[in-house]
């Protein structure tokens, strides 16, 4: 019975799917229309709960994975795709918490405060969970985005009383739209190795490789390994740099940026000026930690120091680990073998275990 009712799934899934169907967590065929049918764990959960009794750890953990799994949307190629419920606080938040800041200097103070605590307290959480999560890269997508659409529709109808005209829109949308696809290619191009066995490793070659949760491979050199990573970053300091010093100049004219970024009188008299202003404070924020990001990558490429054996040298002793760097073959040829991505990987001393 077992093997037929085996075979029976796999011509199952086997057949085509329509835009509403899919292959569930135990292999099953179903349908989006049946989300809110059959689930023991939701009906366990609401018994224990109108019951008042505790809520199992297991119980929960089953009801979360069959929620994810349920929810879906149509799609025409392959069956109804799902959808990961982390990539919608920041289509939903970001707007509401800069519309919110717009509205009264003490509230811009308190969400402008908040949101970098938030975005902390969030990335650790996941971090410590060692969970693979579409949240960052919803958050900076989407904010690239909203930030481009406000320039668009707030700063740019100003016109050219304030010098913003059509040469500076193409600056900008050139500056996105570059941003966006080494993005997008330094997801693609990870610097990939080849499996030697399961898919997450017990024992990777070369020595320095890990499996890396953001790209979900196993890339050659954990950390700093990818070249795209690096140009996304420098493309989007450049992109938002020159993006904020366009709205202060339409908000605030007649001040330097830097003045304008901390004493704009009146910018609170009109909600379209705040908003603007708020919007550049909440870039000024990202593109102080891309620096900081960009930075620490540049100081690990210089010495040839993954921020993972940072770490761990840190742990085992008080010595930096950028005066200690094992890999190290001076400064111009870590760049070099940083720009080829690591072809010629330089001799290690031990293969270590990841």
């Amino acid at each position: 019975m077992k093997k037929k009712r085996a075979n029976g799934r796999r011509s199952e899934a086997d057949e085509a799917l329509c835009c509403c169907e899919y292959i569930n967590r135990l292999g099953e065929r179903s349908h989006v229309g049946a989300c809110c049918c059959d689930c023991e764990d939701l009906d366990e959960a609401c018994d224990r709960w109108i019951k008042l009794e505790p809520q199992r750890q297991d119980s929960l953990d089953r009801l979360s994975a069959v929620v994810a799994d349920r929810l879906r949307v149509p799609w025409p190629w392959g069956g109804a795709r799902q959808l990961d419920l982390s990539v919608v606080p920041p289509l939903v938040l970001l707007p509401a918490l800069l519309h919110l800041a717009a509205l009264h200097f003490l509230l811009g103070l308190a969400v402008l405060t908040a949101l970098p605590a938030l975005v902390l307290w969030y990335y650790y959480v996941t971090h410590r969970k060692k969970g693979r999560t579409l949240f960052f890269l919803s958050l900076a997508l989407f904010s690239l985005a909203y930030m481009y659409f406000l320039f668009v529709s707030e700063v740019l109808p100003r016109g050219g009383g304030i010098g913003i005209g059509p040469a500076q829109l193409a600056a900008v949308t050139a500056g996105v739209t570059l941003t966006v696809a080494a993005m997008l290619h330094t997801r693609r191009d990870p610097g990939v190795v080849v499996r030697r066995g399961s898919p997450v490793h017990s024992t990777v070659t070369p020595p320095r490789a890990g499996h890396c949760r953001i790209c979900g491979v196993c890339v050659r050199r954990l950390d700093h390994h990818c070249v795209c990573f690096l140009l996304t970053l420098v493309l989007f300091l450049l992109s938002s740099s020159y993006g904020i010093s366009l709205v202060l100049r339409a908000v605030c004219p007649g001040q330097s940026v830097l003045v304008a970024l901390f004493y704009c009188p009146g910018v609170y008299d009109q909600y379209s000026d705040a908003l603007c202003f708020t919007c550049a404070w909440y870039c000024s924020m990202v593109t102080a930690g891309v620096l900081h990001l960009l930075l620490v990558q540049v100081v690990n490429v210089s010495t040839n120091v993954t921020e993972r054996e940072a770490r761990l040298a840190a742990r085992e002793s008080a010595t930096s680990a950028h005066t200690t760097a094992l890999y190290s073959r001076g400064f111009r040829h870590n760049w070099a073998e940083f720009m080829t991505m690591g072809e010629r990987e330089t001799p290690s001393p031990a293969p270590a275990p990841v």
